[in-house]
C-alpha cells in the first residue's frame, strides 16, 4: 500500500496541494480496497492487489484531468450521510453543512414543515430529515435528473422526503400550504467571478446551478423571498447560502421584503456565506 500511496502522490504532485492529495489517497483506498484509515495506517506495508491497483490508476488518470473525485466515485459524505452525486447536481460543500446546523437549532415546533428550493442532490433536505424526524420535509428543483438523484439519496438513507419539479422563477399556482422553514442554496456566482474558480468546478459541475448574470446576481433570491413572504407561516424562517461578496446586498433585499431578525453569518473560514431571517407579519 505504501507504494500505491507514493504512486498517487507522484502522479498528482504538480496538480494538487499535498494536503488534498493525502485526502484523495485515504478516500481512494477506502473506496477501492475497503480499508478504513486505521487499517491503512496499521497495514501500510501490505501490497495492493492488481485489480484494485488498476482501478486506482483509472481514478488517478481522471483526477489528472481535474474531474472531481466525488463524481469519479459517484458519492460523497454530507452531514454523516452517504450522498450520491453526478454531473447533474452540485457537490455538497462543508459550508452547506454549517447552514444545516443553523436550521436545526431554530426554535420552531417539532412538527415543522420545511421546503428546500433548488434541492439538487437533496443533501440539505435529507440531512434535515435525519435530525428532525417529525418534520415534514420536501424539496423542489427544475432539473428532472437532479430530482432523480435526490429521490435515490432519500431511499439510500431510508428517509421520507418528498421531491417535486418546479421552477422558482416561473412558479404558477403552486399549492402546498404554509411552511415553517424555507431554505435555498440557489445559483449565486456572477459570470465575472469565473476567472477565480477552480477548473474542476468550471468544467464538471452544472453551470445552471452555479451562475447568474452580472447585472442581476440576486435574481433567485428575489424570487424565493417573494415566494417565502406568501408561503411562510407567522414567525417562520427563511435561510440561504449566499455569495460571500453580496452580504450587504442580501440584507437590503430581505429588508425590502419586510423580513425581520436578519442575520448574515460567516462560515468557518470567516466569509459571509449564510443568511437567515424571520417572517413576523
Amino acid at each position: 500500500m505504501k507504494a500505491t500511496i507514493q504512486y498517487i502522490q507522484k502522479e498528482l504532485s504538480e496538480l494538487y496541494p499535498d494536503t488534498e492529495i493525502e485526502g484523495f489517497s485515504r478516500i481512494i483506498l477506502e473506496t477501492v480496497c475497503g480499508w478504513s484509515f486505521t487499517k491503512q495506517v496499521v497495514y501500510r506495508n501490505e501490497q495492493i492487489q492488481d485489480p484494485d491497483f488498476e482501478k486506482i490508476k483509472e481514478i488517478v488518470g481522471r483526477l489528472k484531468n481535474f474531474e472531481p473525485l466525488q463524481y469519479i466515485l459517484g458519492e460523497t459524505e454530507f452531514f454523516g450521510l452517504k450522498i450520491k452525486v453526478n454531473p447533474s447536481v452540485l457537490i455538497p460543500r462543508p459550508e452547506t453543512e454549517e447552514l444545516v446546523h443553523w436550521m436545526i437549532n431554530c426554535k420552531i415546533k417539532e412538527e415543522r414543515r420545511i421546503l428546500d428550493i433548488g434541492t439538487g442532490s437533496g443533501c440539505i433536505a435529507i440531512a434535515l430529515k435525519s435530525r428532525l424526524r417529525n418534520a415534514e420535509i420536501s424539496g423542489m428543483d427544475i432539473s428532472e435528473k437532479a430530482l432523480e438523484t435526490a429521490i435515490g439519496n432519500a431511499l439510500i438513507n431510508d428517509l421520507d422526503v418528498k421531491f417535486f419539479q418546479a421552477d422558482i422563477l416561473n412558479l404558477q399556482n403552486q399549492e402546498g400550504g404554509l411552511f415553517d422553514i424555507i431554505v435555498s442554496n440557489p445559483p449565486y456566482i456572477m459570470e465575472k467571478e469565473k476567472s477565480g474558480m477552480h477548473e474542476n468546478v468550471l468544467h464538471f459541475e452544472p453551470a445552471d446551478a452555479l451562475f447568474v448574470p452580472d447585472d442581476n446576481p440576486l435574481v433567485y433570491y428575489r424570487a424565493i423571498a417573494s415566494f417565502a413572504k406568501k408561503s411562510l407561516s407567522l414567525n417562520g424562517y427563511l435561510f440561504f447560502e449566499i455569495n460571500e461578496n453580496l452580504g450587504s446586498e442580501m440584507k437590503s433585499l430581505l429588508q425590502d421584503f419586510g423580513f425581520a431578525e436578519i442575520e448574515i453569518r460567516k462560515d468557518i473560514n470567516g466569509k459571509n456565506r449564510m443568511a437567515g431571517c424571520k417572517k413576523n407579519n
